[in-house]
């Protein structure tokens, strides 16, 4: 039997327990003894922990049909419930391309030359630039591509916030921003079935070299696909230095934003060697670019690069003061050339008799890095001029690991030695 002070700490103490402050308090009752009014007290007994959170799983063998495909919108860049990001070092055309890509979907048209499978509601959120630039750029891509605002309208979205963050740090957690209540709003009202967010690193306030950090932000970004049953874009800048085709580690900061998107592409600019085998001036190379993909693990990867050319724009839009105007990229499909389209047999056929015949000296034509008057790409240029020495010489390595033509030994009546050189076997000539 306890007094009522007695029983007030009890109460406190038994509510700091782990049963938590929630918990029912001991029962109380009167009774009296010697005149004295005391109480008895029951303590409930200790219930059980709380039952966990359902994990949610099936039997397989109730499952057994065949779920509908994939919800892909253009190529094999975007697609519903899946998280794309296009990692560029900048100024490569990364913004150009994504927002000709954000057209092609909007207008339901190829314009990048990829497929078109659903035209859709984009909504396009440029961190970096305000609006009066976001409209120059669109401005640009829609004069090049004859797009009329009619193609836009109730289909293109856009918005420049600055400094409302998706995720954010505070009293030192990690939570979600405003923006990602802000997105959840308008996606629902405008039926948005992609949504772009451009750069990555202007959509947080987090340390971006922190993989625990950057992975929330993953995390809320693929959840926000999920839920809402739509694409999400983020391109990302690279980290400094030589950048290579299909790196997917390429992009600055901690790999778990590269391990959360699904759909992850490089955009890198043409090298020299690539130059030199399209024929393409150095002065030009610049602004030829490939796109590859880094990360396509739900889709086969494409067996070779996507290319595309920048090209200016000039928008017409002179003043007084400023006459010239604005000049904007956008970007138009770029294909190189093949090395074999458009050469016939008769032109290859002719090439490999004058390599079997041999240089008027007596000496034979070599397919050796070294040679020069004997080289015997200068043959296959002589027949197919719009070619390049690259080219040409990939002509002649094919031929070689096909067996067309092959090395012999002979008797160099000029040297006056023994070398090898090229003769061809007639049945694998084309025909």
């Amino acid at each position: 039997m306890l007094t009522r002070a007695q029983i007030s700490d009890l109460k406190r103490d038994f509510a700091a327990t782990e049963r938590g402050d929630d918990a029912p308090f001991p029962t109380e009752y009167p009774d009296s003894a010697d005149g004295e009014p005391v109480y008895h007290v029951e303590v409930p007994p200790r219930t059980a922990e709380a039952p966990p959170a359902m994990l949610g799983e099936w039997d397989a063998g109730d499952r057994c049909g065949v779920p509908p495909p994939r919800e892909w919108l253009l190529g094999n860049q975007f697609c519903r419930n899946f998280l794309s990001g296009l990692l560029a070092p900048g100024a490569t055309g990364k913004t150009a391309l994504r927002t000709l890509q954000y057209l092609a979907l909007a207008t339901g048209r190829p314009l990048t030359g990829q497929h078109v499978f659903k035209r859709s509601r984009v909504l396009l959120l440029s961190l970096e630039d305000d609006d009066s630039e976001l409209q120059r750029r669109l401005a640009a891509a829609r004069m090049h591509h004859e797009i009329t605002p009619d193609d836009l309208r109730g289909w293109l979205f856009c918005a420049t916030p600055k400094g409302i963050r998706f995720a954010d740090m505070k009293d030192g957690g990690m939570v979600r921003g405003p923006l990602e209540a802000m997105l959840r709003q308008v996606i629902t009202e405008r039926r948005i079935d992609l949504v772009g967010l451009d750069p990555f690193v202007k959509l947080h306030g987090m340390d971006e070299n922190s993989n625990t950090a950057i992975n929330f932000v993953s995390e809320l970004l693929v959840k926000l696909a999920i839920d809402m049953n739509i694409a999400v874009d983020v391109p990302h800048h690279t980290k400094k230095g030589l950048q290579t085709a299909g790196d997917a580690d390429a992009g600055r900061g901690a790999s778990a934003a590269r391990d959360a998107g699904r759909l992850m592409y490089t955009l890198t600019r043409m090298a020299d060697a690539e130059g030199e085998t399209f024929g393409i001036p150095a002065e030009e190379r610049r602004l030829y670019v490939r796109l590859d993909s880094s990360k396509v693990n739900i889709a086969p990867p494409s067996g070779e690069a996507t290319w595309f050319k920048l090209v200016g724009v000039r928008l017409e839009n002179g003043t007084p003061d400023y006459p010239q105007g604005d000049e904007v990229q956008t970007v138009v499909p770029w294909h190189p050339p093949r090395t074999w389209d458009g050469i016939s047999g008769a032109q290859l056929n002719a090439a490999l008799d004058e390599i079997e015949a041999g240089l008027p000296n007596g000496q034979r034509y070599s397919d050796k890095g070294p040679a020069k008057e004997r080289a015997a790409w200068k043959v296959v240029q002589r027949h197919c001029p719009d070619r390049t020495e690259p080219q040409c010489r990939q002509i002649v390595n094919t031929w070689a690991q096909n067996g067309l033509v092959f090395n012999e030994e002979y008797d160099d009546p000029i040297d006056r030695k023994q070398r090898k050189g090229l003769r061809v076997c007639h049945g694998k000539r084309p025909s």
